[in-house]
């Protein structure tokens, strides 16, 4: 973990890391995580909201096993990792060649601290940084002399950019990283929609988040389509996670996300 310019994320103050841990069913959160996603059970129902988690945390899987095998990819950069769990990014990428490298990043200094177990091989890194602020990423010397961006990497934002404003500009923050990306790299992008969302599930999902270190952006279909400007989107395009190459690999459906994966054909 580096301490160069990480964020301070306040002591009692449920975070969209441990908060997506808890509604996944693990155990490194605390009870003001668990306090704020009742407020989102409450409204939305529980069943709907660990789906949604569920849905997302498939799709991750289904799109690195695809880079990683279809694509030839070894090197990622998975950011706004989240905390630990299984079937992790590493996990799946080495499947398809052991030597392949991945750098996780989070905001919370806590993904650090219990990630700490990834670092048994040389192939795994875990930096805390902020993705609002991309440079303090792709200019971070372990970012840097770990990952070869003359060569092909797959950029993951995944269940992230709906904790980044408009003002904060998230297509800002994908050009960022497009613009360091060799020719033949990828991103892959999950987001939470309002499309098919109810009003009273909206605003449940603003009640769940609205104490935390972060707030909660809703998006359209359309701004999140915007996000993969500059690159070619993969089959099927932009759909509801479950169906993006979907697999026999029990991810529920629900109508809470949209996610898709492009190519980055000629540099930009």
């Amino acid at each position: 973990m580096t301490t160069e310019n990480a964020p301070n994320i306040p002591l009692g103050v449920p975070t969209a890391a441990r908060m997506y841990d808890e509604a996944l069913g693990g155990k490194d959160h605390f009870e003001v995580d668990r306090a704020a996603n009742a407020k989102l059970y409450q409204v939305i129902g529980e069943n709907r909201v660990r789906s949604t988690a569920l849905e997302n945390r498939r799709f991750l899987g289904r799109a690195v096993r695809y880079l990683s095998q279809e694509c030839g990819i070894r090197q990622f950069l998975d950011v706004g990792s989240g905390l630990p769990t299984a079937r992790n990014t590493h996990q799946i990428a080495k499947e398809a060649d052991p030597g392949s490298r991945v750098v996780y990043v989070d905001v919370d200094p806590i993904v650090a601290v219990h990630g700490r177990a990834l670092l048994a091989d040389n192939s795994t890194k875990i930096v805390t940084a902020d993705m609002r602020e991309p440079e303090n990423i792709l200019d971070n010397a372990q970012v840097n002399g770990f990952l070869d961006f003359s060569e092909p990497i797959a950029v993951l934002f995944v269940a992230v950019f709906h904790f980044v404003t408009p003002a904060e500009d998230p297509s800002r923050i994908v050009a960022a990283f497009r613009e360091r990306q060799a020719p033949g790299s990828y991103v892959a992008i999950s987001h939470l929609t309002t499309d098919g969302m109810s009003e009273k599930e909206q605003q449940g999902w603003y009640a769940g988040f609205a104490g935390a270190t972060v707030p909660l952006v809703l998006r359209e279909e359309k701004e999140i389509l915007r996000l993969f400007d500059g690159y070619e989107l993969v089959e099927p395009g932009l759909v509801r996670p479950c169906d993006w190459h979907p697999e026999d690999d029990g991810s529920p459906r629900t109508t809470s996300l949209f996610g898709g994966v492009g190519r980055l054909a000629r540099a930009s």
